[in-house]
């Protein structure tokens, strides 16, 4: 049976019919609600299932997106795939016990700054340790001459001449620095705590690798330390 139109209320045949705004029309019938222009389905304008031409439309103070048979499509297959995506997520994570933490770029910058962090106290650690660990040769002889008269045997001895006693070995140099000597490039401020501004011409010393873009060293000229970027000095 053929339905009435939606205008005039009369039978709607196939050959004259548009289905629009879930209701049936007379290609003539389908007209604007105010100035009875004929619309079609690409200049139509639905609002309250009631078709509008784009100068009558109604104007409201938010944007209104018509109830169209399309946008109805699309809203349901989006409600469907967030759904299924929340579903795989949930089996994903299901049983792990811990929540799973997006890794937003501020997240990654915070990390890589704790590795380069712990990075550097390692090397720091490295260092002292080297440093304390060895003993001047000065010490080493002294400490031979207490184990030599702990484990003093009196025997019966020849009575020779008392040798003359051998010179005192020179002191230990200090040991060298383990970094190497930059020349600022240009200018840098620092960015984070971590990190050391320095002017242009300014030498870099104690200058440690951290990775490929980061260097760490410290300022000749104010005497403090930290992270800098390595495309901002060269070897002095």
């Amino acid at each position: 049976m053929n339905p009435p139109c939606s205008r005039c209320n009369k039978t709607v045949y196939p050959t004259e019919k548009v289905n629009c705004l879930d209701k049936y029309w007379h290609k003539g019938c389908f007209s604007c609600e105010v100035c009875k222009m004929t619309l079609n389905m690409k200049n139509y304008k639905g609002f309250d299932k009631k078709p509008y031409c784009s100068q009558h439309y109604p104007k409201t103070s938010f944007t209104s997106v018509a109830d169209t048979p399309e946008n109805l499509r699309l809203k349901q297959q989006s409600k469907m795939q967030s759904q299924v995506l929340y579903k795989e997520e949930f089996e994903k994570n299901k049983g792990k016990g811990f929540s799973v933490v997006a890794d937003t770029p501020e997240l990654q910058r915070i990390k890589k700054t704790q590795d380069q962090i712990s990075n550097i106290k390692y090397h720091e650690d490295f260092e002292k340790s080297r440093m304390g660990g060895e003993v001047p040769p000065s010490e080493n002889n002294s400490n031979q001459g207490y184990q030599q008269s702990y484990n003093y045997d009196p025997q019966p001895v020849a009575h020779t001449p008392t040798p003359a006693p051998a010179p005192a070995p020179a002191a230990a140099a200090p040991p060298p620095s383990g970094g190497k000597r930059f020349r600022a490039m240009y200018d840098y401020a620092a960015a984070d705590d971590d990190e050391v501004s320095f002017a242009e011409g300014d030498v870099i010393l104690d200058v440690q690798q951290i990775d490929e873009g980061w260097m760490f060293g410290r300022v000749q000229r104010t005497g403090q330390q930290g992270m800098l970027p390595a495309n901002y000095v060269e070897m002095a």
